[in-house]
């Protein structure tokens, strides 16, 4: 009997098993009637395939493989095997050289510095989410408040080091339960997870991936990192995977010329090969290899209920030239620069994953201006649901870095983003990008005095809150993080005893809150959701602007002052003869303002202002922002 049947070499053969990781791996079962492990693994230019373990005293020679069909996969049932326990597979190249490989279909690793692959069941966990999954699936994210939390489990918290736990890690467990409390408080609707995947290298942050389809051992077991999955869920929160499809490292046990040739990368090195990143590139040409990748998002989404996977890099995969000199790449068919293997491989993937899974979120980070990265694919588009804002990003920090008196000269840093917000499904990120490698932490690249940097970075979060996109903060950019971020050491939470830091993390948390309470803020992404009330107030640098409610009730006014100077005399033109809430002020003493009673209704006069016949005065503050309901 064999257990990798014709279809399954057929569908193997064609891009389409889509649930290949049932078949390829470690997978406990029962064989005429004997309890074992069946192996599977594709090594196409193999001479000899062994499955090696702690089973057979890693003994080369006691377990060779079968090849099955003609497309070089190899399996075999091994009754003496069994779940937690190490293998690797031993193979032999067409040069009789002996590579001991790690298994691409892992469910489990061995913990770093050890490569080895570990036999886990994953099936046994018993789910308690019906009720989001059943949510997710009626719901479509772009009309959804999405306020995402990006984090590095790793280095969120830690426990005291002990000779138990060297590295201080929380496990999955731990973690869900100290993260859940964190984000339902602060009022994010998604955690984004990195470096889930498993890696070798701690300080790749987990974007050079070893193990596609194994939960970093780091945190936990496969179940506990399942577990934590369904805590968020049953606590309302969503869970987005870094994803990492445009490369892998060159670690020996891993997917480099895996059977002594170049199985999962291109051969030529002009193709296969990151010359920045001294990585390598898959082949996106290959049936095979995007069955792998297609079958692993799948996987995450269908196996671990993740509700998203954010795409790592996919600009390095569009362009065959990305970080490549003269000489370096190989044009396409017609002699261009794009690779046309890739494009189609996220046609289907984003296809695929969302036509099977309605409700689930595939993110682009991409950042160059391909054209319908968000874009339906019968009309040339990539498929994905959201795209991350990168021009926006870069826009937003070169202006809120500036000292107050040169923003004036700037001021269409912060509205030539609304010229192309609608070209495509945003996603406005501060990520962890942008508080690494001597960026500085996002409060450190403020201007002025400290007082004035936590001014500064409220103002700039009111203003990302209220533009149209979804949102993504890098944990500790809520509470003014100091340092910037390393992977090596848990974030400087003790800053949290300190007014400024607490108050800063305070006016987070009631923006975040207000984000979600309102449609307003996120249902109509569109044109026809947003206005400028002033877009040109640049010689005071202050920006109004409403965002309309899909109802036409409780649309939202937004006064955004990025100077010091107090504006005692501000008025601000209004679309209506109506009274205006005022539901969020900076100024309030909760976030350290001063401590004045403000009033809550404005009722507007009929005094032109801003090119309307109506307006409303406000007593404006230095770096103020006010937020109206109406």
């Amino acid at each position: 009997m064999t257990r990798f049947g014709d279809l399954d070499q057929y569908l193997f053969g064609n891009a389409t098993h889509y649930e290949i990781y049932k078949k390829m791996g470690a997978h406990p079962e029962k064989f005429n009637g004997v309890k074992g492990v069946w192996f599977t693994v594709w090594a196409p230019n193999a001479r000899q395939v062994s499955v090696i373990g702690e089973f057979n005293e890693w003994d080369e020679k006691a377990d060779e493989m079968k090849k099955v069909g003609d497309d070089g996969v190899y399996e075999l049932f091994i009754s003496k095997a069994k779940s937690g326990q190490l293998y690797k597979y031993c193979i032999t190249s067409q040069k009789g050289e002996l590579l001991y490989k790690a298994d691409p279909y892992a469910f489990s690793a061995e913990l770093r510095p050890g490569t080895a692959s570990m036999i886990a069941d994953i099936e046994s966990y018993k789910w308690k989410d019906a009720a989001w999954m059943t949510h997710r699936e009626k719901s479509d994210p772009q009309k959804l408040a999405v306020s995402v939390y990006e984090v590095h489990p790793g280095s969120w918290k830690k426990h005291p080091q002990s000779e138990e736990n060297p590295d201080g890690f929380y496990d999955y467990e731990y973690f869900a339960e100290s993260l859940t409390e964190y984000v339902r408080d602060m009022g994010y609707t998604h955690v984004e997870l990195m470096g889930i995947a498993e890696h070798p290298f701690d300080g790749s942050w987990g974007y050079q991936v070893t193990g596609y389809y194994a939960p970093t051992s780091r945190y936990g077991t496969p179940q506990q990192f399942k577990y934590l999955v369904d805590y968020l869920h049953r606590n309302h929160i969503g869970v987005i995977l870094d994803w990492v499809p445009a490369h892998f490292p060159k670690d020996a046990h891993g997917l480099t010329d895996f059977d002594g040739s170049a199985v999962y990368e291109y051969a030529d090195p002009r193709q296969g090969e990151h010359p920045e990143w001294g990585t390598k590139i898959f082949n996106y040409g290959s049936p095979e290899v995007k069955n792998f990748m297609l079958a692993n998002a799948l996987f995450w989404v269908e196996e671990y209920h993740v509700d998203g996977l954010r795409v790592d890099a996919v600009a390095s995969m569009l362009y065959l030239d990305y970080g490549k000199k003269e000489g370096q790449w190989v044009p396409n068919k017609n002699g261009g620069n794009q690779n046309l293997e890739a494009v189609e491989f996220f046609k289907h993937l984003n296809s695929l994953v969302t036509g099977r899974n309605k409700g689930v979120m595939m993110i682009a980070e991409e950042s160059t201006t391909w054209p319908k990265v968000t874009g339906d694919v019968h009309d040339g588009g990539l498929g994905f649901t959201f795209k991350w804002n990168m021009g926006w990003m870069h826009d937003f920090l070169d202006y809120m870095k500036l000292d107050p008196y040169f923003r004036k000269f700037n001021h269409n840093k912060m509205t030539f983003s609304l010229t192309y917000a609608y070209g495509e499904h945003y996603v406005l990120v501060l990520s962890h990008d942008e508080v690494v490698h001597l960026k500085k932490s996002m409060l450190e690249k403020m201007p002025g005095e400290p007082e004035d940097k936590f001014k500064n970075l409220m103002a700039g979060y009111s203003f990302m809150i209220g533009h149209p996109g979804k949102k993504l903060l890098f944990m500790g950019q809520d509470f003014g993080q100091l340092r910037e971020w390393s992977e090596e050491r848990e974030l400087d939470w003790y800053l949290l005893s300190e007014k400024l830091h607490e108050h800063l993390q305070a006016y987070v948390r009631d923006l975040l809150h207000l984000y979600k309470k309102y449609p307003a803020l996120y249902a109509e992404d569109i044109p026809e959701g947003f206005e400028w009330i002033n877009a040109d107030d640049c010689d005071r640098s202050i920006y109004s602007f409403i965002r309309k409610s899909p109802t036409g009730r409780n649309n939202i006014l937004f006064i955004c002052n990025f100077t010091p100077v107090h504006r005692p005399d501000y008025r601000v033109g209004v679309p209506k003869d109506k009274s205006y809430r005022l539901i969020l002020d900076n100024s309030d003493s909760k976030y350290g303002g001063e401590s004045k009673e403000r009033k809550s209704i404005y009722r507007a006069a009929k005094k032109e202002c801003d090119g309307r016949k109506f307006s409303i005065g406000y007593d404006l503050p230095g770096f103020g922002v006010a937020v109206f309901r109406f």
